[in-house]
């Protein structure tokens, strides 16, 4: 089968490679489209995670399976299915506790297995068990199931704020994740949406319906948030975005008792934050942290797209072919586009 081989930071070729044998418990899925990830772009320019040096990468895919072991029960050949890439082992003390998410021997597709950048993946027994391989509901596309591993994210990230009906809420960052952010917010019920960002794509955000819109760069942050909603803060702030100085912005921006979500990673080499202690302290701000997902979070992002919560139709909006590949990577990177789709 063609394959999109990453080999080092920087260096991914197009090459034939074997696909592996399917086992009697495992199912081959022909995909049909796979989504290009803020990690992606990471691993693209830095290298893979846990010392991998050489892999297909992509975990955002959909697809048929045209081949089932006899073993396997949940699936059969032309059954349309999402995948998301986490892995967990079952065993360990965050597995014990139903917090997959957390777990200790964590492994990922496109890191630990190949993965969607590929014109099929094998998906073995215990990728099956103990990962995140659902049937796409009726009513929804192929393409638009790509959608259903970041909404997960989301919709975890959400639940676990506690983000409440006519709650306010500020997201940093006008990524594809800070647009299903908005999308979320409005589904559970928010009552006021305010988005900050770089502004690179503005007229593409302005579809998604934030009721206020910040420039990050030129603007002050946390005093138009205030502005906005009467001088208080809003009752929830998420940074999704990799920048560490917006998550400062963030604890300034929320209300007494307001609460912080640090949903996006920041880069390795420079992880280190500063935030104002006393802020915290005497205006009793929560500050957590939100990754991943479980499994009941990608089925509920499937139902979401299903019942147009989320609008796939306004994320895709760049897919490139897997000879285009390391082009898609540099257009989602470089903000052009907001979520790039390649179709193997």
């Amino acid at each position: 089968m063609k394959a999109a081989v990453f080999e080092g930071p920087e260096t991914i070729t197009i090459r034939e490679v074997d696909l592996p044998p399917c086992g009697e418990n495992d199912i081959i899925v022909k995909v049909h489209g796979c989504g290009i990830c803020g990690g992606d772009i990471r691993n693209f320019s830095t290298g893979l995670r846990h010392g991998v040096e050489r892999q297909i990468m992509g975990h955002e895919f959909s697809g048929i399976v045209t081949e089932a072991g006899p073993g396997v029960t949940r699936f059969k050949t032309g059954d349309l299915i999402a995948v998301a890439p986490d892995v967990s082992c079952g065993e360990c003390y965050y597995c014990k506790r139903g917090w997959v998410n957390l777990c200790e021997n964590h492994r990922m597709i496109g890191t630990h297995w190949p993965g969607g950048f590929a014109e099929f993946v094998h998906l073995p027994e215990e990728v099956l068990n103990r990962g995140f391989v659902h049937a796409v509901p009726d009513g929804v596309t192929l393409e638009e199931a790509c959608l259903s591993e970041p909404a997960s994210s989301v919709i975890a990230a959400l639940e676990r704020s506690g983000l409440g009906l006519g709650d306010s809420i500020l997201i940093l960052g006008d990524g594809p994740i800070g647009c299903l952010l908005v999308e979320a917010a409005r589904a559970n019920g928010a009552s006021t949406i305010i988005m900050s960002g770089r502004m690179r794509r503005k007229e593409q955000v302005l579809r998604f319906g934030p009721d206020y819109l910040i420039d990050a760069v030129n603007e002050d942050v946390p005093a138009l948030v205030r502005k906005y909603t009467g001088g208080r803060g809003v009752d929830l702030a998420v940074c999704a975005n990799p920048v560490v100085a917006t998550q400062e912005q963030a604890v300034q921006s929320v209300r007494k008792r307001g609460r912080v979500v640090l949903f996006g990673g920041v880069p390795k080499s420079a992880p280190l934050t500063t935030l104002n202690s006393n802020t915290i302290h005497y205006n009793e701000i929560e500050v957590a942290g939100a990754f991943s997902y479980e499994p009941r979070h990608h089925l509920k992002a499937l139902e979401a797209i299903r019942t147009r919560a989320f609008r796939p139709e306004l994320y895709f909006n760049v897919t490139v072919p897997l000879e285009k590949i390391t082009e898609g990577i540099m257009t989602a990177k470089t903000g052009t586009a907001l979520k790039v789709l390649v179709k193997p």
